[in-house]
């Protein structure tokens, strides 16, 4: 059976925002070469302690060493661009699945939370679907991983709500005072509108809402454009606010996921 005409643009829009958002990531641990060298604040020579295993520690050794680790890197990079540029492959998938853990074994698990949990999400999702397209099924696998990905993104929505509904400060409102006085503009002015608890009240419950109701997303294409356009805006504040910068592109990267997804309920 061959791939119809809106899985093909929902897998195209994934696989481009998804190599920029690898592409950046990439480029942002370049910069920080110094850093990650043996004499900087990440060095590898601190980290390999928590690697218990003698054999497994020196290969990693080898494979952190910051020439081998930029060349890593470098790949990555072009990777990515040729993700963006000419699609996935069963190849290219597990090359770049390979790099992550690398990634993260290099970072103790994760360098920046949420983005390294969505990234890697996006990578598993595009792996599903490459090793069942190789075993002859590519619509089913397309299927399976764009699935797996809309799934997980969604729970995860759904999740950080039910975590903040349980959380005593976010149910009073106070939690937006707080994350905002820590904020790259922060603390918050004596008369900034957020200051007034109703107002704070209104935003915090706002958050609550929206997040517990994400898994309704799925049921209809119109509420899943609606859920992401506000989530795009959500992560583009907390950009704003507090420079995480790889939220936006992570969590971009799983929207054409979840819009084909929930086209599929019409």
């Amino acid at each position: 059976m061959l791939i119809d005409m809106p899985m093909v643009l929902a897998i195209r829009a994934l696989e481009i925002l998804f190599a920029l958002s690898l592409a950046i990531q990439t480029l942002e641990f370049l910069r920080m070469g110094s850093a990650t060298a043996n004499d900087g604040l990440w060095s590898w020579a601190l980290q390999r302690a928590d690697i218990p295993q003698g054999g497994m520690r020196r290969v990693l050794d080898g494979v952190f060493s910051p020439a081998l680790h930029r060349l890593h890197l470098c790949l990555r990079l072009v990777a990515a661009i040729w993700l963006g540029l000419s699609g996935s492959s069963l190849g290219l998938v597990v090359g770049l699945f390979t790099s992550n853990v690398l990634v993260l074994i290099r970072w103790r698990g994760a360098f920046n939370g949420g983005s390294d949990f969505l990234t890697l999400v996006v990578l598993t999702g595009l792996l599903i679907a490459q090793v069942l397209g190789a075993w002859g099924d590519v619509v089913l696998g397309w299927q399976a991983g764009l699935w797996y990905i809309s799934i997980q993104a969604i729970t995860s929505y759904f999740m950080s709500g039910w975590v903040k509904m349980l959380r005593p400060e976010w149910r009073s409102g106070a939690a937006m005072t707080i994350f905002l006085n820590a904020a790259i503009y922060g603390p918050l002015s004596p008369r900034h509108p957020l200051r007034n608890r109703g107002l704070a009240l209104l935003g915090a419950w706002s958050f609550i809402v929206w997040e517990c109701c994400a898994p309704l997303a799925l049921f209809s294409l119109k509420l899943a454009a609606l859920f992401c356009g506000v989530a795009a805006i959500f992560h583009l504040l907390v950009f704003w606010f507090f420079g995480l910068n790889r939220f936006f592109w992570a969590w971009l990267a799983s929207f054409p996921a979840i819009l084909w997804c929930a086209a599929q309920f019409q």
